[in-house]
């Protein structure tokens, strides 16, 4: 929870967590109220998290370090800014949900 918690804080702009799937580190920082972490395993999904979704945590699979695109996965989700527009109106009713956690 550290990562995501210091996120939530704004201590951190974002952060980046590795586990053996990626998946138990992407449910545990999803806990954290004003975490938005996303499992990519592409780097389209790493764009498109913070495109559409504004994803602040990127949970990563330790398997797949030894991708090739790795490198580029992580390049491209924290270089690519959030759209806005009709996803902010998303992202702003999570926040609404979360008030009342």
């Amino acid at each position: 929870f550290p990562v995501a918690e210091m996120v939530a804080r704004g201590d951190a702009e974002r952060g980046i967590l590795v586990c053996g799937s990626g998946i138990g580190m992407s449910i545990a920082a999803n806990k954290v109220k004003g975490a938005r972490a996303a499992l990519c395993r592409t780097v389209d999904d790493a764009r498109m998290t913070r495109r559409h979704n504004d994803s602040n945590v990127l949970a990563l699979s330790a398997k797949s370090m030894d991708d090739p695109d790795i490198e580029e996965l992580v390049k491209v989700w924290l270089e690519t800014p959030f759209e806005g527009e009709r996803h902010a109106r998303r992202l702003n009713k999570i926040r609404e949900y979360e008030k009342g956690c």
